[in-house]
């Protein structure tokens, strides 16, 4: 059973910074190709980012490219979400995402 833990949302300030962490068990982590989206209120599902099984390769909406940085510690069966430069557009549920399965998510919020 797939099981998505996510963590380390919270409040920052305009430009601030957070990093998510997102611990999986119940499947092989090192071979499945993993996702964050998001979530703001009122509006649908929104991918962010996703990093390929083996790390080498990850992508970004435009929005968050140079400022967001997806990656994986497979030791730790443990994807992350490093957020630079955070701005008002960017508070929002993250989940974390493998396929059609998600966690319960982490709430990030941006103070002006």
């Amino acid at each position: 059973q797939v099981h998505l833990v996510e963590s380390g949302g919270g409040l920052v300030h305009h430009g601030g910074s957070l990093r998510l962490s997102c611990a999986a068990s119940g499947f092989t982590f090192s071979s499945s190709f993993m996702s964050w989206v998001r979530q703001a209120p009122g509006k649908g599902l929104e991918w962010v980012s996703d990093i390929s099984e083996d790390g080498r390769i990850t992508r970004y909406r435009e929005s968050v490219k140079g400022r967001f940085t997806i990656s994986r510690d497979i030791a730790k069966n443990t994807l992350y979400l490093q957020m630079n430069s955070l701005k008002p557009e960017d508070p929002a549920v993250y989940y974390c995402a493998r396929g059609n399965d998600r966690g319960q998510g982490t709430q990030v919020t941006v103070s002006s």
